[in-house]
């Protein structure tokens, strides 16, 4: 692993950037190249401040310009892929999520190949395993249980099918005659400083009185810290890259989660934002088979409207399938063969999420107050 270089596509984003943190504490790796459409003012300037004895490259790119993605891959040792769109409500068009999260995954793997990259890791979701019924029970399952999303929902669908192009690229001979390696990872669902669902969360429960919605009060899951998951990121290139751990791991699938409790997603807002006295609604709330077939109503009349109006319904049966199911999975295969084991605990992840939401609110509360002259 000597004088290793690797590129991260989506390395703006929530777990781009903690990845590339990670990165610039790799010994023995000279380059990182930052791959993103557009990169924040923020975070360019975040960037540049981590220049040391690593070289770190912006280059801002469209993940569909094949032209681009040759550039960025060459001379690549490890190609971490994290760029996608994730859009669960479907305000995005079909297309465009299923050019960038599969066509964008086909095309840099292609890149991958015409630069002789040897090793690809891709950033894969839980959605790529369900939930498929709220009614269905699933707990601390593992990689062979062959969980696999039934949806036909833009995202979920998106990621399986370019997790299995991935998958199957695996074993690929590379231009220069050596051998392709791949694996991906399904992080649970990802909190932190920064997560823009948990930004969205607050922001409305602070224009609500402090209440935070109801979002998923009979789901039961297993949150991961979004470091957590960037350290399996770097686990895996170093496995991937070495000529005995390769063999192990390649063309295969790791689940990653940590030590966080399982809990609602109601119960995480809470327990992430109650020192700031934040508090979930607690009024009736309507019966979820209601809320289903109330979905299922307004998912027909948006199909009976598609000719000649847009409707978008507030709910769909796979959104309110996502927050309110039972569905944990364990990394134990992550710890046994990448050797994985979180970086953080559960309370030094609250400590350092909860941090971040009590500077939202008092940036919120800074914005109440009358300018004075």
């Amino acid at each position: 692993m000597t004088g290793w270089s690797c590129l991260v596509t989506g390395a703006g984003g929530f777990l781009g950037q903690r990845i590339v943190h990670l990165l610039m504490e790799e010994k023995e790796l000279q380059e990182i190249r930052a791959l993103d459409k557009v990169f924040r003012p923020r975070v360019k300037e975040e960037f540049s401040k981590l220049q040391n004895k690593i070289k770190l490259i912006m280059l801002e790119g469209d993940i569909l310009d094949e032209q681009c993605l040759r550039r960025a891959c060459q001379g690549v040792s490890v190609v971490i892929h994290a760029a996608s769109i994730i859009d669960v409500m479907n305000v995005i068009p079909r297309t465009v999520i299923i050019n960038i999260n599969l066509k964008g995954t086909q095309l840099l793997l292609e890149a991958c190949i015409q630069a002789s990259v040897p090793a690809f890791i891709y950033t894969s979701s839980i959605e790529v395993a369900g939930p498929n019924s709220y009614r269905e029970v699933i707990q601390n399952a593992s990689e062979e249980d062959n969980h696999e999303n039934e949806w036909s929902s833009p995202y979920s669908y998106s990621k399986k099918l370019a997790e299995k192009a991935v998958l199957e690229a695996n074993g690929r001979a590379l231009k220069n005659g050596n051998t392709l390696y791949t694996c991906a990872l399904r992080p649970m669902y990802i909190y932190g400083e920064g997560s823009p669902f948990i930004y969205r969360s607050i922001e409305n429960a602070l224009k609500s009185n402090g209440i935070i919605s109801n979002v998923g009060w009979l789901s039961t899951v297993n949150p991961v810290y979004v470091d957590n998951v960037a350290w399996a990121h770097i686990l895996a290139s170093r496995a991937l890259l070495d000529p005995k751990k390769a063999s192990s791991i390649q063309g295969k699938f790791y689940y990653i989660s940590d030590d966080t409790p399982h809990q609602s997603y109601d119960d995480l807002n809470y327990n992430l934002s109650k020192d700031w006295g934040l508090s979930v609604d607690s009024g009736p709330r309507m019966p979820l088979c209601v809320l289903y077939w109330i979905a299922f109503l307004l998912e027909t009349v948006s199909f009976l409207l598609r000719p000649i109006y847009k409707y978008r319904p507030p709910i769909t049966r796979h959104v309110l399938t996502l927050a309110n199911s039972v569905f944990t999975f364990s990394y134990k295969k992550a710890e046994r063969e990448l050797g994985y084991k979180p970086l953080f605990s559960w309370e030094e992840a609250k400590q350092r999420t909860s941090e971040w939401i009590g500077s939202l609110v008092k940036e919120y509360e800074k914005s109440l107050k009358p300018k004075t002259q």
